[in-house]
């Protein structure tokens, strides 16, 4: 591999003139004020979802009679400070594509568009200029890969600041740090902007090289003499990070709250959370740091966690510089920008798409035969190839949009999980793989059982020879010694031996800490050849295979099965491919149901995730910042990553708004008034209609009627690029009601899709068709389009429709010919229609909603009668007759869309201008004042300092359980087991573990739970959004009567008998419980109670023992 452009070269080629300046979004506050809400228009019939149906229905008629003119009074806003600066600009933006040579190599396939393999891995291929090796392996003598690689730059920092352009520097005389490799462009440039003591965000890919940044930041500050704080996300990773540290720079230590190594050394690894904690303590340490690293910054849009971040960003003093190490990102400028803005200071982006590996994405459909080239080394998706594939799907493929499988008629079912004859997919997927020697593999799956299930499909087979078994046992042996004799005869670290000697790994959070990091070490040191891994393997972990096998394209994310999103992807595949070591990566992905083109793209070839914000108030920061003074929790609202995103649309909603207003003020309408009075009258009486509509297709009410041939009107809802959705009058041929879809696997939760819903084939008169096929292949949609009105005959087409399509149901049925599949049938129906639309005067009759269909509810009747006043109104107004409604009505209908859209931009830049979340702050405020954490002027009392030294728990349930005594009573086994309701998220299977709880454990979680609910209703009154029975059951007890056998001496292979719950699942939530003890000292100690303060130290001593705080072997 040569790199074409010389790392010198790549500022030279830049000089100022090509420099491009970019303004970025305004201040959040000071754009433009708003006129009061009673200038919007007052229209209760412009479609606003916060109108109910009944709020409709109560609405009285003589308010929708007069025309409204205040919907077309001027909106325009008047610009306060208009020549105001903005707070930061983007600046010397430059980039270039870099282009990298490959040598040529085919892959588990030749790069032909049709190449497959056979069952046992063997290429199908015609291509002529590829050969085989002595070793089998596929040789071609084809020219090498060019592939070009985009570099880019930008800087944003505060306006005023007098910024020199990066390439106007020279490399340092001496470099912090020399490294014996050419630096990839990215890095340099990246370097160059540490040179000059400014921030920078690198965005890469995984095994992109953007350690060497983060080491260079480092090595800078050792040469100074100043502190440096690298984070990470996770404890797994800061261990992995410290060991990797030490052996370079030697003066490092390890902060993770349950360890703490050499605290007072120059670089301090620790997590996110600990530094938090420093910022909110005051501690010394900060006044001497100069650089902090934020390891995969990514993890900021982590839901639970990603607060954390934002808090520990906020808190920073404005002298420290940062380096942001990031998966690709496609809002990375924006992240800089609000940097730039909090920290007054410049910060970088450097964004590379480079790999140092190029991937080749493959699809393997279940129950085929072969896998089929979707994505090149290019990036280009293959769309022959894709059809093929999804054409290959086996007898077990489902259809996701009805749940429906997909039945063929030839070739046995072959299942992914090997249920049935015939080697299962995987195992034909990895025989294939080690026949070509592309192994490492990692086979990432999205449940501990299905990996574990997984492996143990293969636990016949035998990767490793007899020196690579005696290595793992070595290591193996080596890393368990620390254990006592009883835990080294856990059922888990008996059984995963024999695997591990035969080259197979298991990774997942269930496991024992000590046996994932002894899988970690073998999988870097090639002695185990499969890893079967869940999700949680590729954050952070630097460990790339050859190959990445996905089990599945969906996944369970707690609410719903859903398709994996393009980040998602991107950061598992990512693994494939190792720098050095491999011509390509190998990315294999498993498919068993069908899969549109589209979706296919996004997720192969689809950007990544943003990087949103996860910004929400918790009672302990609001505490922490009451405390501490010169910021409040307005300061920290207001300098959230949540309220600059949202303020950073500003600029855009205020030139959409202006667009729209001079397109409203260009259409004049005649006789405006009178047209704005029918507009009025008829959208309402539209809307009516619509209620109604939905009612009557409801299937209670609609199905007794879907006899075949019975007349139905069918209405396509009306969009910009299909306005015509009215197909007239059709025939029902049959209807289906669906099968329920299949139950996806999430963990232990079954979730299904909404209830099934009938689909009707109704025959209709559609556009022509190139060929008069008797049906359409999919339901009513963009592509079957009704017959235009000039058009003699049309395609009679049987078009698959939802009940929400249906726009009436006739009392008519006509007799149908026996076979429908007839051109000749079919178009003697659609003459029949004609017949009975001229019969009746294009005034077919429809069933009486009351009379023949029945409903006898009464806001149905309600409507009914609501339509019977207005359609009067409307045919006796004087324009209903005039030739000239069509024009005016449409003319006036444009202009009113534009208001709409108008009044909606107005109420997205006042949501963007105000401080989002004040509402939730006051209400929480409200909270801590009722239960007495703060008094009426916000100062925070006892209880408030209490709650601040907890974080590791529910804090206010915690405060209130300690201020009430409840553990004044309570024996050090009970406290510690009641403790552990805290630390336990998991939902576990199974019945309901209080059931054998004995009275020492029921009466202290009996007042558990009514302080929970205490404290739910309180938030309730003080108007927080809070689900009482959600909240109350969030205190899982499940641990209970496990944590006191642990207390009370038991061993852990006796512990883990009394429950399903995983080993690596109970003693993480072990440790979170051993760090909530801590805080519980710290709290005892607060108030000055030396019993409690004994007692939860006993409970630390008492839980801290054996296997469950082992030491890592990284330490």
């Amino acid at each position: 591999m040569s790199n074409k452009l010389e790392v010198q070269d790549l500022f030279g080629a830049f000089s100022d003139s090509d420099e491009d300046v970019l303004i970025s979004a305004p201040a959040p506050i000071q754009s433009k004020r708003l006129e009061p809400a009673s200038t919007l228009p007052s229209n209760p019939v412009n479609n606003d979802p916060s109108i109910t149906k009944r709020q409709r229905l109560d609405l009285p008629l003589d308010q929708i009679s007069t025309h409204d003119s205040t919907g077309l009074q001027d909106t325009a806003m008047e610009v306060e400070n208009a020549d105001e600066q903005p707070s930061v600009v983007i600046v010397d933006d430059f980039g270039q594509n870099v282009d990298l040579e490959y040598a040529h190599a085919d892959g588990l396939i030749p790069s032909t568009e049709s190449a497959t393999t056979d069952a046992n891995g063997v290429p199908v291929s015609s291509d002529k200029t590829t050969g085989v090796d002595a070793n089998g392996s596929a040789v071609s003598t084809k020219e090498q890969l060019v592939i070009s690689h985009q570099v880019r730059h930008q800087v944003a920092v505060p306006t005023g600041y007098d910024y020199t352009p990066l390439s106007h520097d020279k490399p340092p005389a001496n470099p912090a740090r020399t490294y014996p490799f050419k630096l990839d462009p990215f890095q340099a440039t990246s370097i160059t902007s540490i040179e000059r003591g400014e921030s920078v965000l690198v965005s890469a890919h995984t095994s992109a090289g953007k350690t060497v940044v983060a080491e260079y930041a480092i090595a800078k500050s050792l040469l100074q003499k100043q502190r440096v704080i690298y984070t990470s996300p996770i404890k797994a990773l800061s261990n992995q990070k410290y060991r990797e540290l030490l052996q370079e720079f030697g003066d490092v230590g390890l902060m993770t709250g349950d360890v703490t190594i050499n605290p007072g050394a120059s670089c301090l690894v620790m997590t996110t959370e600990i530094l938090r904690s420093m910022l909110y303590r005051g501690s010394e340490v900060m006044r001497e740091v100069a650089w902090v690293i934020f390891d995969e910054i990514h993890y900021m849009r982590d839901k639970a966690r990603g607060v954390v971040w934002e808090e520990t960003l906020i808190m920073l003093p404005d002298k420290v510089r940062f380096v942001f190490l990031s998966a690709t990102i496609p809002n990375a400028m924006q992240f800089a920008e609000w940097i730039c803005k909090i920290h007054k200071q410049p910060c970088h982006v450097v964004y590379t798409d480079y790999r140092p590996t190029p991937l080749q994405h493959y699809l393997f459909p279940s129950g085929g035969e072969g896998i089929y080239l979707a994505v090149d080394e290019k990036s280009v998706f293959r769309q022959a190839n894709f059809q093929k594939a999804i054409s290959a799907l086996g007898d077990d493929a489902t259809d996701p949009t009805t749940g429906a499988s997909i039945k063929k008629s030839t070739g046995s079912s072959r299942k992914r999980d090997g249920s049935t004859k015939g080697p299962s997919d995987l195992f034909k997927i990895l025989r294939m793989i080690m026949v070509k020697n592309y192994h490492p593999v990692i086979v990432f799956s999205f449940s501990k059982r299905e990996c574990e299930a997984n492996a143990l499909q293969l636990s016949k087979l035998d990767f490793n020879d007899d020196d690579e078994k005696q290595l793992v046992k070595s290591v193996f042996e080596n890393a368990i010694t620390s254990l006592s004799e009883d835990d080294r005869g856990l059922p888990q670290i008996e059984h995963i031996l024999p695997l591990l000697k035969r080259g197979i790994g298991i990774h997942h959070s269930g496991l024992l800490p000590i046996l994932k990091e002894v899988i970690e070490i073998l999988f870097q040191e090639g002695l185990l050849k499969v890893l079967f891994a869940t999700e949680t393997f590729s954050i952070g972990l630097n460990m790339p295979a050859k190959t990445v096998v996905f089990t599945a394209v969906r996944k369970f994310d707690g609410k719903e099965t859903r398709w994996l999103s393009g980040g998602e992807y991107i950061q598992m595949s990512g693994r494939a491919g190792r720098r050095g070591l491999d011509d390509r990566g190998v990315v294999i992905l498993m498919i068993d149901e069908k899969m549109e083109p589209n979706v296919a793209k996004d997720m192969l070839k689809g950007v990544s995730d943003p990087l949103n914000s996860a910004f929400h108030l918790t009672y302990t920061m609001i505490l922490n910042l009451l405390r501490i003074e010169g910021v409040s929790p307005e300061y920290m609202l207001q300098g959230s990553f949540f309220q600059f995103q949202n303020s950073v649309r500003v600029p855009q909603l205020i030139k959409d708004m202006d667009i729209f207003e001079k397109r409203r003020d260009g259409i004049l309408v005649e006789d405006e008034q009178l047209v704005g009075e029918y507009y009025q009258i008829r959208s309402q009486l539209e809307l009516y209609r619509r209620d109604m509509r939905d009612v009557l297709n409801q299937p209670a009410y609609s199905v007794p009627f879907l006899q075949p041939g019975r007349l139905v009107r069918i209405a396509r809802e009306s969009t910009t690029e299909n306005p015509n959705g009215d197909f007239g009058w059709g025939i029902i041929v049959n209807f289906v009601k669906p099968q329920q879809p299949k139950a996806k696997m999430g963990g232990n939760i079954k979730t299904l899709t909404e209830e099934p819903q009938y689909i009707v084939d109704v025959l209709l008169n559609c556009a022509p068709a190139e060929n008069d096929d008797s049906s359409a292949s999919s339901l009513l949609s963009t592509s079957v389009q009704p017959c235009p009105k000039d058009i003699k005959r049309g395609s009679a087409l049987i078009v698959p429709c939802l009940l929400n399509a249906f726009d009436g149901i006739s009392s008519v049925r006509i007799n149908m010919p026996k076979d429908m599949r007839l051109l000749a049938s079919r178009r003697q129906c659609l003459a029949t229609i004609k017949e009975v639309e001229s019969r009746f005067k294009d005034k077919v009759p429809i069933l009486d909603p009351i009379k023949d269909m029945r409903i006898e509810d009464a806001l149905f009747q309600k409507l009914v009668s609501k339509i019977h006043v207005l359609e009067p109104r409307l045919y006796e107004h004087a324009l209903h007759n005039d030739p000239r409604l069509p024009e005016l009505y449409s003319s006036y209908e444009s202009k009113m869309i534009l208001v709409a859209k108008i009044k909606d931009i107005r109420r997205q830049i006042t949501q963007a201008e105000s401080v989002l979340q004040m509402d939730e702050l006051k209400a929480r405020r409200r909270v801590l004042r009722r239960l007495g954490y703060t008094n009426a002027q916000d100062i925070i009392e006892i209880k408030g300092r209490v709650a601040c030294e907890i974080s590791a728990g529910d804090e206010l349930v915690l405060t209130e359980l300690l201020f009430n005594g409840v553990f004044t009573d309570l024996t050090v086994d009970q406290t510690v087991s009641l403790l552990s309701c805290f630390t336990f998220g998991e939902r576990s299977g199974g019945e309901d573990p209080t059931v054998s709880f004995p009275d020492t454990l029921k009466q202290p979680l009996r007042i558990l739970r009514e302080t929970a609910r205490k404290i739910a209703q309180v938030s309730q009154e003080s108007k927080m959004t809070i689900d009482e029975k959600e909240y109350v059951e969030s205190f899982r007890p499940d641990l209970m009567q496990i944590v006191m056998s642990w207390c009370q001496g038991a061993r852990f292979a006796d512990i883990c008998r009394m429950t399903d719950i995983f080993e690596g699942s109970i003693i993480r939530s072990m440790r979170r419980l051993e760090e909530l003890l801590r805080q519980m000292v710290a709290a005892s100690k607060s108030i000055g109670n030396s019993d409690l303060e004994t007692k939860f130290t006993e409970g630390i001593a008492k839980i801290k023992r054996d296997i469950v705080f082992a030491a890592s072997l990284y330490l």
